[in-house]
């Protein structure tokens, strides 16, 4: 039989922003996903399912924004929020912030209630003030490889 505890530990989810995270916002499309690498590195070893909540989503399937990451990444990305306009049943405590609304409402629909979760994005506006479950990132630089040892601590601690 297997152990729930070690299961429920296991459950870990990280909702991926891309512009402003995995590349710096408004650069040349050269640039795009320059940061990737550190994702990579920050993800290393560990048990994370990825869930795209970037507005790329919008306009691409997922087989093809899969195509556009690294294998190690793709490998990881199990599905996209929906819209937060297509969204039904909104809690008041969420309805001005789009974006964590968008993830809590894919964790309702596709995961147990204690997954534990993690927001990498550059916009905190989109999330409740003070949100626990979000990594901010600066939108001038996207992710560095400084954040990788403060993003692996962050997964490490993820409150539900």
């Amino acid at each position: 039989m297997r152990d729930v505890r070690c299961s429920r530990r296991k459950m870990q989810v990280l909702f991926l922003d891309f512009d402003g995270v995995l590349h710096r916002e408004f650069c040349h499309e050269s640039r795009h996903f320059e940061c990737e690498p550190y994702l990579t590195t920050a993800l290393d070893g560990m048990n994370i399912e990825i869930v795209l909540s970037s507005t790329w989503r919008i306009n691409r399937s997922l087989n093809e924004i899969k195509a556009l990451l690294s294998e190690a990444i793709a490998a990881r990305v199990v599905g996209v929020t929906p819209q937060y306009s297509q969204l039904s049943d909104i809690s008041s405590r969420l309805a001005l912030y789009e974006r964590e609304a968008e993830c809590v409402a894919w964790l309702t629909a596709n995961r147990p209630a204690w997954t534990r979760w993690l927001a990498l994005d550059d916009r905190p506006w989109l999330f409740r003030p003070f949100c626990p479950n979000l990594f901010l990132v600066d939108n001038k630089q996207g992710l560095q490889e400084h954040s990788c040892a403060l993003l692996r601590a962050r997964l490490n601690e993820l409150p539900r």
